[in-house]
């Protein structure tokens, strides 16, 4: 079943952010734009190079509203020591969520039970708490940040106005569509 429309569930845990441990609930989300980024564990080998990305582009998020939740289910201690470690993940500013009962996991739909990691799965949620984009990819895929943050882009854009969307490979200020009749069969 997919999460399109649904809204976000409770939910409570702890988290690494700035060289402290805060608590994020499922309130921190609303009232904003957010990005939930699953990941499978710390101290890996495509999860440093997403998270890194990720810290890169992260100031382009914050530029438009957008907070990223970075989740495992290590827990958050975990989290500030592969902070401390490695020179990609102390790049990171956003909060690093732990998930080690896999609650949070579980209500995306992203947990592997048999390994009790979480897939890579990206939410993006909308500020009245609805799940706008949900992609899952297998464990070998990395993402692409920048491809995120245009997706973040144009679904702030629809979600603006009513009516209309956004082509394949859209970005701000391109050119957009108005569904109908008068475009069936012409595009």
């Amino acid at each position: 079943m997919s999460l399109i429309g649904t809204q976000l569930q409770p939910f409570q845990a702890e988290a690494f952010k700035n060289n402290e441990f805060i608590t994020v609930t499922d309130k921190d989300l609303l009232g904003k734009w957010s990005v939930v980024f699953f990941y499978p564990a710390d101290f890996t080998f495509v999860c440093p190079t997403e998270l890194e990305d990720l810290a890169e582009q992260y100031a382009e998020f914050q530029k438009i509203g957008v907070e990223i939740y970075a989740v495992s289910t290590d827990t958050h201690f975990t989290h500030k020591a592969w902070h401390d470690t490695s020179a990609a993940i102390k790049k990171v500013e956003y909060p690093m969520v732990g998930d080690p009962t896999g609650t949070l996991t579980r209500n995306f739909g992203v947990m592997i039970e048999s390994e009790g990691l979480a897939q890579r799965g990206t939410f993006v949620i909308n500020p009245s708490g609805k799940i706008v984009v949900c992609e899952i990819h297998d464990g070998g895929i990395g993402r692409d940040a920048k491809e995120l943050l245009r997706k973040v882009q144009a679904a702030q854009f629809v979600e603006a106005n009513p009516g209309l969307v956004c082509p394949a490979k859209w970005q701000p200020g391109a050119k957009t569509l108005k569904p109908g009749l008068d475009l069936v069969g012409k595009i």
